[in-house]
Parts: structure tokens; sequence; C-alpha cells
């Protein structure tokens, strides 16, 4: 039986200096310093070589289209265990409230996953040297029952 190809992943790459690349990959992996990407509609042998250096976070996405009009909604509701709240801002300003999920020692950076779980994006590597402030989450909105208004 032959050996199947790795699946290809849909992501956006966001580097420090503004640019974004779209594309896909087949061979991610934080303890590498690059992976490959094949830029969106391109040929499927020119695939750029993306040093995680360069980059503010990899966001891998179901989309590449998104739906320019949604906003993600910041609040974090329980979610069983899908990591520890976090609220991220990059040095560049922008702001992401996400869940991480594991350990981010001896990397580049660490996965999160979306807050919102309607967003375009399934997960995102964030680069450390992109962070500017990282704010852990420990208490969660508590819902009341039978809260009255007025």
């Amino acid at each position: 039986m032959a050996p199947t190809a790795p699946a290809s992943l849909k992501v956006v790459a966001r580097f420090l200096d503004g640019r974004t690349l779209k594309g896909s990959t087949h061979d991610f992996s934080p303890d590498k310093e690059h992976f490959h990407l094949v830029p969106e509609g391109g040929d499927r042998t020119r695939a750029v070589a993306v040093p995680l250096a360069a980059l503010k976070a990899v966001f891998f996405v179901k989309s590449f289209k998104g739906n320019k009009y949604q906003v993600d909604d910041t609040a974090f509701r329980p979610a069983g265990d899908r990591g520890r709240p976090v609220r991220i801002r990059f040095k560049d300003g922008e702001e992401i409230a996400a869940r991480a999920p594991g350990s981010t020692l001896g990397r580049a950076g660490f996965f999160v996953l979306p807050a919102d779980p309607r967003s375009n994006n399934q997960r995102i590597f964030v680069v450390h040297a992109a962070i500017e402030q990282v704010e852990w989450v420990d208490r969660l909105p508590t819902r009341r029952s039978g809260a009255r208004q007025g």
C-alpha cells in the first residue's frame, strides 16, 4: 500500500512587516525554522519557504474568503477542555481572544483556538516575538439563572 500524502492545510501567513500570504501547506511544524506555502491559485511546484522568525502568526483558516462583516465574539464561554482563556495583543496593535490548549516552552510560538467558534480561523500559531502582551483570563463570566431585570 502506497503512503498517503500529508493533508494540505489552508493558511494565512501574517508577517511582522505587515505582508500577508495566503495559500496551503503540508509541512507546518512549530518545531521547524520554516515551512513551505503554495500561494493561493499558484503553481503547486512553486512553494515558498516561509521562515517562522519573519512571522507574526499563522492562521489556519476554513476559507480564504472569510466574511469581512464577521466580528469575532471576544467573550469567553465555557468550552470544556479547549484550553486556558487568553487575550493576546500583538506589537502592531491587533488583539485576539483565544484559548491556549498546550505548552509553549522551547518553540518559536504556540497554538491557540479562537474564542468564537464561528470564527473563520480554526487555530492560530502565534509567534512569541510578535507579542506585546499576554493576559491570562482567570475568571470567566458567570450566568445567573433567574436574574431580575431593572
